[in-house]
């Protein structure tokens, strides 16, 4: 989304890790004599969330390659005898699933988008495991709840499962949508089907491509290298890091505390404007200062004291660099420029509309009433059309849209200029020559029919230099049989089939069929670019683009278009399992629990918050506890691509420079790349061109007051602190992280459910000063 602070990661020929657990860019003459002939050197950004390195000559390290990183930074080492198979394992991995599965339903219907800190479940996981070990007794019947020491494999079976619950299935967006905007409600039996099949069938086809985007040391995974360092320190040095766990403790129970003020006490410390308590009646101070509110303005110089907004983009974690570079101050100045040039020049009849919005409009401001233009099949009736006009977007969101769509485009276009060995590398698999070789191999002989006997041992290679190193101690394990994969995901293709004919989809099989494709194509490539990377780029628009032209008039075939197009990508939690050496088995029992858990979960807490919430969720700007903007979003540009794409985003209509972005995106990288070549010394290839791009919208939605405290406490962390306690950095900073993260989720969570309404009726702090009430809590002027 466009205000979760999004990182990107590249992967660099030559690295440095440092005392304080960065990872940075080795620039010696060979390495520049190599830059100035291949003419595509790569941009110098750090891995997000760099771990801490305990080494005290960690800075005499040089890694050049992905391979030297992942075996450096992560222990390669394996203790076969470590068992995951354990009740503690389980009873943990259910409790955190359960809570990170309601929780990021919970979120899911935020002002703006929070992701469950998975730091903090890795860390009370090994927290609740080793109070487990210390409590349980381990003689008589106790001996099977607490059979030995709490171990570094049944922590990761508990992260994965509960990584696996704790994300917002994509199948809860449709079916809010049809309960918020078509007064759909889908019956039980069908909605949990819908969920079940949606998730599980990219489990299906990322589990058939996990040689490929799974086991080659090229596959890095740059976001989990932390959580994996973090895991070996605290199994490799256990006295040490029970010490340094009372700071845990410590913050987490401060800022549990904390969080009651902002979210329900005192939200004005959401956010605190000077300019809108000196002008309380100003618009235009309203929608450049304003804040605290969802979609209420671009919080310029407004100061956050929420954690809850401030942390979602993780300013302890992130490399300084990484965060102040200058793709990101130019796309953020970017974002306020063109924000306030847009409106204020009433470009697409902006000053019409709200600043910031996800709805639809009539063209006098009024929200678009689209149920006057469906049919009874829910498809754009023209006639009806005819009569209500065509919609309308606020000016800031085509810009988000033609930002999205630049950055999608432009990114594809930098890997290629930049990154085109490592992609070459990636993508060594599918050469002819290797395609060839394979069919030739093949054997309907050696298929395995009956796969639930396959015991998936495999052959132990040796002298193969090339190979992953932490994939060969996996070797020794039993894999999960490709027919395991291949069986998930027909029944997955098979249920949503029998869904998509049994509910109100309008998709026709064929289409269905078509996104399926569609799936598998985007999983190929932008898992492997999420792998080298870390970019994982929104494909939503494009997506809704190609179902636009496929099904015109039809903006229910378009969401379950894109649902089945986009799919949840797995590969990191089976990266994870690889990293930690959990036997495949496990891995693929942890995913499948917690997908299947957390999918419940999101649709018993969605359907609890629109039932007690609704009005809120379908207004414009909603609180700073609830909003819509998320279905809203996804409803508008249904209606929009789905019914009226050819009315609105062709050639010569209103919206087609949104169309027209993708092409533009494709050569934005170029010029740059062609300085670089020309001109090295001017180090073009610092300007990461697509997350320029995707910073002009940086600010189109959600609490905008968190961006001046997000820096600020980013700068004391990353610099302040990393540079003049380094010791303390290297050890605390990331408990610290993981702790700020944890005690305001578990406030969150109480909070939702005892006072904001997420079971039911709300009851909100008693009106005062800091509790503003009837309209913004930083006392700016109300617009609709």
């Amino acid at each position: 989304m466009a205000n979760g602070h999004p990182t990107t990661n590249i992967p660099s020929q030559s690295s440095v890790v440092h005392p304080d657990g960065y990872i940075t860019r080795v620039r010696d003459e060979q390495s520049f004599e190599r830059d100035e002939k291949s003419y595509a050197a790569k941009a110098d950004v750090e891995a997000a969330s760099n771990p801490p390195i305990s080494s005290d000559d960690a800075s005499d390290i040089i890694f050049h390659t992905e391979r030297e990183i992942a075996t450096h930074v992560i222990s390669v080492n394996d203790d076969p005898t470590l068992n995951p198979w354990t009740f503690r394992a389980f009873f943990l991995g259910l409790s955190l699933s359960a809570f990170g599965g309601s929780l990021a339903e919970i979120y899911y219907f935020k002002p703006q988008t929070v992701g469950v800190s998975l730091m903090f479940l890795a860390i009370v996981s090994y927290v609740l495991g080793i109070a487990m070990e210390t409590f349980i007794p381990r003689h008589g019947l106790f001996r099977y709840l607490n059979p030995h020491p709490f171990n570094k494999k049944e922590n990761a079976f508990i992260i994965i499962m509960a990584s696996a619950a704790g994300t917002s299935a994509l199948a809860t967006e449709v079916l809010a949508v049809q309960r918020l905007y078509y007064n759909i409600t889908p019956n039980a039996a069908a909605s949990i089907l819908l969920l079940f099949s949606s998730q599980l069938l990219g489990y299906g086809i990322s589990g058939v491509l996990r040689s490929t985007l799974v086991y080659p040391s090229k596959m890095l995974y740059p976001s989990i290298l932390p959580l994996m360092s973090m895991l070996d320190i605290f199994f490799r040095d256990g006295a040490n890091t029970r010490r340094r766990l009372n700071v845990f403790y410590l913050v987490f129970g401060a800022i549990f505390i904390w969080e009651l003020f902002p979210e329900w006490i005192f939200p004005l410390l959401t956010g605190l404007s000077i300019f809108c308590l000196a002008a309380p009646n100003n618009a235009a101070v309203s929608r450049v200062f304003g804040g605290s509110n969802g979609n209420e303005g671009l919080g310029l110089l407004s100061i956050s004291f929420d954690w809850q907004y401030i942390g979602a983009g993780g300013p302890l974690v992130i490399p300084l660099k990484a965060q102040l570079s200058s793709f990101r101050v130019i796309g953020y100045i970017l974002c306020m420029v063109v924000f306030v040039a847009v409106y204020y020049n009433n470009i697409w009849e902006s000053q019409h509309f709200p600043f910031l919005s996800q709805l639809l409009f009539y063209e006098n401001g009024t929200v678009y009433d689209q149920s006057l233009i469906l049919d009874s099949n829910y498809g754009v009736d023209p006639t009806l059309l005819a009569e209500q006009g065509l919609p309308y977007y606020a000016g800031t969101w085509v810009i988000y849209l033609l930002a999205t769509n630049l950055g999608l485009a432009a990114t594809f276009t930098h890997l290629l200029l930049w990154n085109r060995d490592d992609l070459r590398s990636a993508w060594s698999w599918a050469s002819p020559t290797k395609l060839r070789s394979q069919w030739q191999q093949f054997s309907w002989q050696n298929v395995k029919w009956k796969f639930w006997t396959n015991d998936g041992i495999r052959e132990q290679p040796s002298g193969d230099e090339d190979m992953d190193p932490h994939y060969v101690q996996m070797l020794k394990y039993p894999d999960i049989p490709n027919s395991w994969y291949c069986a998930t995901f027909v029944v997955s293709f098979v249920v949503a089939l029998v869904v998509i004919y049994n509910s109100d989809s309008t998709l026709p099989w064929w289409g269905f069929v078509i996104s399926v494709l569609l799936a598998t194509v985007f999983i190929v490539f932008l898992g492997a670019l999420y792998a080298i990377a870390g970019i994982g780029p929104s494909i939503q628009t494009f997506v809704q683009l190609i179902a636009g032209y496929l099904y015109p008039g039809k903006p229910m075939a378009n969401m379950y278009f894109v649902l089945y197009s986009s799919t949840t990508l797995l590969l990191r939690d089976l990266k994870i399992g690889q990293y930690a050496k959990l036997p495949p088995r496990a891995t693929f029992t942890a995913q499948i629990i917690g997908t299947l858990l957390g999918a419940v979960l999101n649709y018993v807490l969605m359907n609890s918050i629109i039932d007690s919430q609704r009005e809120i969720l379908l207004s414009v700007q909603g609180t700073n506890i609830w909003s819509g903007q998320q279905p809203q979003q996804y409803n508008s540009q249904a209606i929009i691509w789905g019914g009226l794409s050819h009315e609105l985003f062709s050639a010569s209509m209103r919206y087609q420079w949104v169309s027209w972005s993708y092409l533009v995106g494709l050569a934005v990288p170029v010029p740059f790349w062609l300085v670089h070549r020309y001109w090295p010394l001017l180090r073009a290839d610092y300007l990461y061109t697509p997350i320029i791009c995707l910073f002009i919208s940086f600010l189109s939605t959600g609490i905008n007051s968190t961006v001046l405290a997000y820096f600020v406490i980013a700068f004391i962390s990353q610099w302040w602190i990393r540079t003049r306690y380094p010791r303390w950095f290297q050890t605390h900073n990331y408990l610290v992280s993981a702790a700020l993260d944890g005690g305001t989720q578990v406030m969150v969570f109480i909070l939702s459910f005892a006072v904001q309404g997420a079971p039911g009726t709300a009851r909100p702090f008693p009106a005062w000063w800091g509790a503003n009430q009837g309209g913004n809590y930083d006392h700016c002027l109300y617009l609709q």
